[in-house]
């Protein structure tokens, strides 16, 4: 009886593109989240008297409940519903967004970020199963593309829009936006998105836990290694992790009913290096925003407005790209997208790091910003779309979970590793407890905002790096299934009753 799956049937004459927008626009709002936060850091440090390591965690709290449940959360859709999950975790996340617009502590805006974290994470591996169950194989790539162009572009709009917020109505505005656009996703995910059938899986707790502790140990570890001079308790903290994490994999090899990760998945190349390229690009977006931030309000004295507008090359190259990306994700071999999209990424990112000068022009800033935007859109569509390209309709709950588990581990790494270098390399730079932000949202005083910069510049570098390997690893996709039929196809003679009569 427990594999028996329920009569519910899908919902007859399902409009996929209807759907596919309401869940877009929740997965938007999620996303947005992931990096508005970054340009209200100043304003957050000021209002709430806190340190920056503290506020770094308002970003990193969300970021670790949102990527420690997306295994399960994934399975759980495929068992109770995948609308029914999605309207959950949109409910979740829109009220703690409330939450965290009303809070007046540090401590506060934290815990409510751990609330919004895990609505995102019963969210956000819903609208990858159900474009991947009402989609056809032939019509999959363009859908699984607008679902990559939404990540990326969210990513992109989130600090514009919080700089827009801040400086016009305050810090709390960055969530208190969020509540009527989950009203209006609520809405149109009711009315639109289908009620398909679901399967009885038996559920893995062991795996449940053993996923959920060894992501919890292994980042929190990193988070904290700096702040505590990486003592005992911190490595075995990052070392328990890894263990936990390694009996995670044990076990889900010897489990021969149903494990939480069908390892399977795995069998297909494109699918394991997908994973493995969109953690980094994930490491990258949400690492680059913190220095970049912190630059352009303490060296430039730039409003958090003026901060946001550096990113506005970046969206719109993204935006306008995102459609004619989409169009070739099906007919290009996804090495050629991607590859470029990763080498281009990583050389603006270089050049954003030689450009940020106490006192240099600012028209280079946006240049590499524009190229930025460029590199982007070759990555985030294409490499969603490969993940899923040979997904089978069983896996659909586990290959989203697991998808998007390593897009946030990706993400919670780059933001603990950037909080890491941005303290080691002030310090390096004679600055230690000189010229951090300390509750003052004012521009640094001139003598020190060069060798500020320099460590600000010096914190690019290291996303530059986990690019360089994103750009390694998706040089060995493989040709996908259907481009292989379609070469094959077009590689047959054709038929003698077909060909032209070479009589005269």
């Amino acid at each position: 009886m427990a594999q028996q799956t329920a009569t519910r049937a899908p919902v007859p004459e399902v409009r996929p593109w209807p759907a596919l927008f309401a869940l877009c626009l929740g997965f938007f709002m999620i996303l947005v989240d992931t990096t508005i936060v970054t340009v209200a850091t100043p304003a957050i440090i000021s209002d709430l008297h806190a340190d920056v390591n503290s506020v770094v965690w308002v970003t990193s709290a969300y970021l670790l409940a949102y990527a420690v449940p997306v295994l399960i959360t994934g399975r759980l859709g495929d068992r109770y519903g995948p609308k029914n999950l999605y309207l959950v975790g949109l409910t979740v996340f829109t009220l703690a967004s409330l939450w965290c617009g009303l809070t007046t502590s540090i401590e506060m805006l934290i815990a409510a970020r751990v609330l919004q974290g895990l609505g995102a994470g019963i969210l956000t591996p819903q609208t990858m199963s159900v474009i991947t169950r009402i989609f056809p194989a032939d019509k999959r790539g363009q859908a699984m593309a607008l679902w990559g162009a939404t990540a990326g572009v969210a990513t992109l709009v989130g600090p514009i829009l919080g700089g827009i917020l801040v400086d016009a109505l305050g810090w709390q505005w960055i969530f208190f936006i969020n509540i009527p656009v989950g009203i209006v996703g609520f809405v149109l995910a009711v009315r639109w998105v289908p009620k398909l059938e679901i399967r009885m899986h038996k559920f893995d707790w062991l795996g449940v836990a053993l996923s959920g502790i060894g992501m919890f140990l292994l980042v929190f570890g990193i988070q904290q290694g700096h702040k505590y001079h990486w003592n005992a308790w911190v490595m075995a903290s990052i070392v328990g992790g890894l263990v936990v994490f390694a009996l995670f994999v044990l076990w889900q090899h010897v489990n021969t009913q149903e494990p939480l990760v069908p390892l399977s998945l795995f069998h297909d190349r494109n699918f394991s290096i997908s994973n493995f390229a969109i953690s980094t690009m994930s490491f990258t977006a949400t690492a680059m925003g913190f220095p970049t931030m912190l630059y352009a309000q303490l060296v430039r004295g730039y409003s958090p407005l003026q901060s946001a507008l550096l990113f506005v090359p970046m969206a719109v190259m993204s935006i306008v790209l995102a459609p004619i990306v989409g169009r070739f994700t099906d007919r290009v071999h996804p090495r050629i997208l991607t590859g470029a999209g990763f080498l281009i990424t990583a050389v603006a990112i270089f050049l954003l790091s030689r450009t940020l000068t106490a006192d240099g022009p600012v028209w280079p800033i946006l240049a590499t910003f524009a190229l930025l935007g460029i590199g982007m859109a070759g990555i985030w569509a294409p490499l969603a779309a490969t993940a899923t390209r040979n997904l089978p309709m069983q896996m659909a709950g586990a290959g989203s979970g697991v998808y998007n588990a390593t897009r946030q581990v990706g993400a919670v790494l780059g933001s603990a590793a950037i909080a890491v270098l941005l303290d080691s390399r002030i310090a390096a730079h004679g600055l230690s407890g000189g010229a951090e932000p300390d509750g003052a949202l004012q521009q640094l005083p001139a003598i020190v905002r060069e060798p500020f910069s320099s460590a600000m510049a010096d914190t690019l570098l290291l996303p530059v790096g986990v690019l360089m390997l994103g750009f390694v690893s998706v040089l060995f996709f493989q040709l996908p299934r259907h481009l292989m039929a379609r070469k094959e196809q077009a590689a047959q003679p054709e038929p003698a009753a077909l060909r032209p009569s070479s009589r005269v």
